[in-house]
Formats: structure tokens, C-alpha cells, sequence
């Protein structure tokens, strides 16, 4: 009854608004933040998609609401078409160009419409790319059943209704060279048709990954993208091992099958590549970058791991997203160390270019080990998280299993508003604007409406802290209403600063927009 009555207070409070100061309700323990959807229909997602001229365009339209659902669209430009019960939009265009489509989704409780521009040229992922990758809840260990179980988990959940979509196949599931283009082929005792996998997952309107590395032998001990003898054939010596560091000259092969992968990667119908080994160098790069723009599919491509920053400025030209560092763990401090500390990788950050500082730590995870586990993570943690991963407009890729999804995880993935600060076409990085101790501070970035996003974050481990945005650190003046994200609610209008309570580890996600 406590808890209940000073919530309501809280709640009072938050209508009323000041000049200076908030009183937001903290989160508290595992409380859903997010509102319940409503039975209309809501288009969500990205408002931008980026396709490369003549290349199979696979979108399917993110709207949550009751089904069955109705979908139409106008200004569908010639060679595309949009299939009105599923809203998944295929086809290719030859003429490049921006082509504004008006979509509506329709079901017995109402009609929401929205723009979507679609970008016919050479960039793709417009905006940081949203879904799973299985390395944290399986390791190396990895099948197919499990892979097309997650799929299936992906569109029930309903994930799939908020921009949710790539199912991305880590290291593990490599076997031997051979087939039609003597190209990497799945290991049969973990995936007996990778044909039917990704044609499983493109039926489900989702999109799939895969796993490769020019080194001979991956981290996970497979077969790699290149060899030491000119058949191909794997031969684990000691000098190609890639966890040497000092024989790491010698992890890449002289024999290299880069064309014969990506052809056969295409041939399948990948749409996402994670390309992963130490140190990340511009040649192996440059050559993967060719060699999927040439595939005939768009293909993401994203570096792994620890991308050096001396040499980004050029490596950003020529790939999707790249790890800003070593692999994350469901503990704070990992979580914590990649906070307030990628300001420097800013400036990179741009519409088809992402800054990665890994994957997502929340629900169930269990990377190689038999018995899973929930993330170690506080709730108050993983808002922190979901809150700076949106922020800072970086790829979000689960890494949980999502056949486990318990509401309060549900309610974290599903926030609309929060993911559109994600999801924005203006594609900044959020940074920091002030510090207010070493670790409490605010961080923040504009967005295409012209609105600010902000997160009052309070990273210390001494309790809660009043944390402030003052309008001068955002460039701006006047009065702002300012919106509760994670609540979706209007708190108040404010003159000149905003403040709010914070607990340890937490977050306040906030927008500013300019009273009319």
C-alpha cells in the first residue's frame, strides 16, 4: 500500500510541471514503464529504408494492433508491390531516387497512417538495424531448430510489429567447403538445410544473418574465409589459431575464398554478415565491402571486434556498423563501461554507418552454457541500457532467447517512442552535454523533428541523485514541453532546465519539443 500511495503522489506531481523541476517516479523493481498497446493499429519502425538499385527490396511494415490487419500503400514506385495482408513490401527499383509511400494499417479498431521513404541508391541501413543475434544465449552452440525457433518467437512475441527484424547466425555453424561454389558449408549435425532456414525466416517477414572471418580458423574453432593450402581444406595448426595474439600475422591464409563465400551467402539469401577477427584492417575490409555490394543483395556488414579508432574514419566508409570494443557480459560493469565513454566515435556515426558497442544483455542469456539465466542486470539497469543504446543510435541486437520473453522484458523491447530516438532518420549519436560528478550526467541529441532526446543518467552506486539538463548545454531557449519516453506522457512545460530524480544505475529518458 506504501509503494501504491507514493507512486500516486508521484504520478500527481508529474501533471502539475515547474519551471525547473521534476519529480518523475523512479522505476523501483522490475515496474513496466510502457503503457499497454492499444487494440488500434500503430505503424512503427524506421520512417526511412535504404535499397541499392535492382537489388530485392524485403521490408515488411512494423504495426502493432489487433489482427488480422489490412495494409495499403500509394506511391509505390514501378517493380514494387506491398501484399495487403501481410505488410511485407518486395520487388526491386531500377532508378535510384527517393520515393515517398503513404502507408495505412487498418483492422476493426481504426486506421493509422505514415510516411516511409524509400531511398533508392547506394547507402543502406538508414537507421541502426534492430534484432538478434544468438551468440549470447547459445555460444558456439548453435542449430537450426533453434535458430527457426527464435524466428518464430521473433513474429509471435509481436516483436516483429516494432522494427524488430534481422535473426542474425553467429560463429558455429560452419562445416567444410564444397557445393556449387566450394564455399562454406553448414556443419550437418547443427543445420541440415540453411536454404529452408532462410527461406523459413524470410516467409516470417524477417530478414537472416550469418558468421564469417578471413582468418583460417574462427574464434570459435571453425573453418574460416581463408586457408593455408590452396584446396581450402581446414587443417588446425598452431599457427593459424587466432587466440595467439602473437601469431596473429599468420591467422589470415595465403589462399583466400572471399568470392566463393559471398556467392554462396547470396545464393541462400543472407541479409546481414557479421565479419569478425582481430586487428580489423582496411584490405579484408575493402574486399568483403566489394564483394557483397556485388552479390546482387543487400547485405549488411558488420565488423567484430575492437574496430582501432585510429584507423575508423576509413573503415566507416566501407562497412554498415563496427564494434566499438570487446565482447559485453550481463554484469554492470560491463554495461557501465560503454556509457559514457564512445563520445569519441561520434563524429562516424552517420545513416548507414553505425557505431556498435555490442549487443543486448537483458533476459534470458546463457552464452555456452547447458542451464540459461535472466540477465544479471537490475531493472533500473536495463532501462540505463535500453536508454543509451537508443540514444546513441546503435544497432540493437538481442542476444537473449526470446521463446523465454517475460513482460517486463516485453515492455522494454516494445516502447515505440523510445525506439523511434533509435530509429531516427537524422541518425545522431547521442552525447554527453554534461557531467554533474564522474558518474551522473546527462546525454543527448537532436532529432529530424527538430525535438531534443536527453537521458539524465545516474551511473553511481550511492543511491539516488537529482540530476539537471540545463537548456544552454542543448543550444536552446525558451519553453519546452518535456515528455516522459519510457512512460509516454507529457510531464510538464519547463523554462531553462529540467531535473529529476534518478536512481542508482537508472535513467530518466526525456524529448524536449518547443511549446507552439
Amino acid at each position: 500500500m506504501k509503494h501504491y500511495i507514493c507512486t500516486l503522489l508521484m504520478l500527481l506531481l508529474l501533471c502539475a510541471g515547474t519551471k525547473a523541476q521534476s519529480t518523475v517516479a523512479p522505476a523501483g523493481n522490475a515496474v513496466i514503464l510502457t503503457p499497454k498497446q492499444s487494440p488500434a493499429p500503430r505503424i512503427n519502425g524506421p520512417k526511412v529504408f535504404g535499397v541499392r538499385p535492382r537489388h530485392p527490396i524485403l521490408f515488411t511494415i512494423p504495426a502493432s494492433g489487433e489482427k488480422p490487419m489490412r495494409f495499403s500503400a500509394s506511391g509505390l514506385p514501378k517493380g514494387v508491390k506491398l501484399n495487403a495482408a501481410t505488410g511485407r513490401i518486395s520487388g526491386s527499383v531500377t532508378k535510384p531516387g527517393t520515393y515517398v509511400l503513404k502507408l495505412s494499417a487498418k483492422n476493426s479498431s481504426g486506421e493509422a497512417k505514415r510516411e516511409l521513404r524509400l531511398v533508392v541508391g547506394e547507402e543502406i541501413a538508414l537507421t541502426p538495424p534492430m534484432g538478434w543475434n544468438h551468440y549470447n544465449i547459445y555460444g558456439t552452440r548453435i542449430t537450426q531448430a533453434q535458430v527457426s525457433a527464435q524466428a518464430r518467437a521473433m513474429a509471435s512475441s509481436g516483436l516483429i510489429d516494432h522494427g524488430w527484424s534481422y535473426m542474425n547466425i553467429d560463429d558455429g555453424w560452419q562445416g567444410r567447403r564444397g557445393g556449387e561454389f566450394y564455399a562454406i558449408l553448414p556443419d550437418t549435425a547443427r543445420f541440415h538445410d540453411m536454404q529452408a532456414l532462410c527461406d523459413e525466416v524470410h516467409a516470417l517477414g524477417l530478414k537472416i544473418g550469418t558468421y564469417s572471418t578471413p582468418w583460417v580458423e574462427s574464434y570459435g574453432h571453425r573453418i574460416g574465409g581463408s586457408s593455408m593450402n590452396k584446396e581450402g581444406i581446414f587443417e588446425r595448426t598452431k599457427e593459424n589459431v587466432p587466440r595467439n595474439k602473437k601469431l596473429l600475422p599468420y591467422a589470415i591464409g595465403t589462399y583466400s575464398f572471399l568470392g566463393n563465400d559471398v556467392k554462396q551467402f547470396a545464393k541462400w539469401g543472407f541479409d546481414y554478415l557479421k565479419y569478425d577477427w582481430n586487428p580489423i584492417e582496411m584490405p579484408e575490409t575493402k574486399a568483403m565491402y566489394d564483394g557483397l555490394r556485388n552479390s546482387g543483395r543487400d547485405v549488411v556488414l558488420s565488423l567484430s571486434n575492437s574496430t582501432p579508432f585510429a584507423t575508423i574514419a576509413g573503415l566507416s566508409t566501407v562497412s554498415n556498423a563496427w564494434r566499438t570494443g570487446g565482447d559485453i557480459k550481463d554484469n554492470w560493469k560491463s554495461l557501465k563501461s560503454r556509457i559514457f565513454t564512445q563520445d569519441k566515435w561520434a563524429p562516424y556515426a552517420r545513416p548507414g554507418h553505425w557505431n556498435d558497442p555490442d549487443m543486448m544483455i537483458v533476459g534470458v542469456v546463457g552464452w555456452n552454457a547447458p542451464e540459461k539465466w535472466p540477465s544479471k542486470l537490475t531493472p533500473d539497469e536495463q532501462y540505463t541500457h535500453m536508454s543509451a543504446w537508443c540514444l546513441m543510435a546503435v544497432p540493437l541486437l538481442l542476444g537473449c532467447d526470446m521463446t523465454r520473453l517475460d513482460d517486463f522484458t516485453i515492455g522494454l523491447l516494445t516502447n515505440d517512442e523510445v525506439l523511434a530516438v533509435n530509429q531516427d532518420p537524422l541518425g545522431k549519436q547521442a552525447v554527453i552535454v554534461s557531467r554533474q560528478g564522474d558518474d551522473v550526467g546527462v546525454m543527448a541529441k537532436d532529432m529530424e523533428d527538430g525535438s531534443k532526446a536527453a537521458g539524465l543518467f545516474n551511473l553511481a552506486d550511492d543511491g539516488v541523485q537529482q540530476v539537471t539538463v540545463k537548456w544552454e548545454e542543448l543550444g536552446i531557449s525558451g519553453r519546452y514541453i518535456v515528455r516522459d519516453l519510457w512512460r509516454q506522457q507529457d510531464i510538464g512545460t519547463f523554462e531553462g532546465r529540467f531535473s529529476a530524480p534518478v536512481n542508482r544505475h537508472g535513467v530518466v529518458m526525456i524529448s524536449l519539443r518547443k511549446t507552439k
